[in-house]
């Protein structure tokens, strides 16, 4: 096991090298220049060059990269020209509403996922299957900021059962926090379930046709064991692999879902960087982003030895 962590770990080096080089050509290689926008209306030639002189915006690129990774390898990720706020400062405060935001999202995908492929797979064929079915690839094709307006006028609006914008600290009220949560939290979850339950629908059938399934059954043992001991465990390796990478999906649909619901999270940061043309945190935050999906992704490596030693 120290072996197959230390050959997945040694494979991480070069991605997350290419990572940094980028994310630090996105925001390089971007029409404008940092210096005029720094100084706005008061910039003058011989401003620009002193700022662009103090940045380093003069040097060649491969030594701006090379600065700058080895600043990040140090743990300094650069600080916003308008706030003052260093990236790492600016992440800290909103990372944990997104990391809720998702984690909310993933279980309410995995809750509504899970259940509905099991019974799908022990009903395969049925009238309840091609329903279920056609109502997952029916919400796939379905856009988040819809289903979010959607959500807003039935809860929040005509039902009056939970707020449509705003964001309270689990610290002051934990009951308050998942009320804000419940709408953004299923927003996604609406786009993530179908591919869930397609995926280990397809994966069971497969597996409950297996020999030893077929043992198990014959030994008498429990329908609901079968299931959720025998079949479910060895059916997972896909789920697994596609839900490390529906994290990709969630992020990027923080930045839409955060936006209508007004929660201060990575994903408002993201797009307020985009507007003011903050691209040092746009640089700081993207590469944080990259460098957590990609973890996420070793963790899901390693979770398949689990699975499947």
């Amino acid at each position: 096991m120290l072996g197959f962590v230390a050959r997945r770990l040694l494979y991480l080096v070069p991605v997350l090298l290419a990572v940094s080089l980028l994310t630090f050509l996105i925001a390089s290689l971007l029409p404008g220049d940092l210096a005029y926008t720094i100084l706005g209306d008061q910039a003058t030639p011989e401003k620009v060059a002193a700022l662009r002189h103090d940045m380093g915006l003069d040097q060649p690129i491969w030594w701006r990269y090379l600065s700058w990774l080895g600043n990040v390898l140090q743990g300094d990720f650069g600080r916003s020209f308008r706030t003052g706020q260093t990236v790492l400062q600016a992440v800290a405060e909103r990372l944990p509403v997104s990391l809720e935001l998702m984690l909310l999202a993933q279980i309410g995908a995995l809750t509504i996922g899970i259940p509905l492929a099991i019974a799908c797979a022990v009903r395969s064929g049925s009238a309840f299957d091609r329903f279920m079915t056609g109502s997952a690839f029916s919400m796939l094709s379905v856009p988040a900021f819809l289903s979010a307006i959607l959500l807003i006028y039935l809860f929040a609006v005509e039902l009056r059962w939970l707020p449509a914008t705003g964001y309270i600290p689990f610290h002051e009220d934990p009951v308050g926090n998942l009320r804000c949560f419940l709408l953004p939290a299923l927003t996604l979850a609406l786009g993530e379930w179908p591919v869930l339950m397609r995926v280990l629908r397809s994966d069971m059938i497969q597996t409950l046709q297996e020999d030893y399934i077929a043992m198990a059954r014959a030994k008498g043992l429990k329908p609901s064991r079968i299931l959720l001991v025998h079949a479910l465990k060895p059916s997972s390796l896909t789920l697994v692999t596609v839900t490390g990478i529906n994290i990709g999906r969630l992020i990027g649909g923080t930045v839409i879902v955060e936006s209508i619901f007004a929660l201060p999270g990575i994903g408002r940061l993201l797009l307020s960087a985009i507007f003011t043309r903050d691209l040092i945190i746009l640089q700081g935050v993207v590469l944080i982003v990259a460098l957590g999906y990609v973890l996420i992704n070793f963790i899901v490596d390693l979770l398949y030895a689990v699975l499947d030693p």
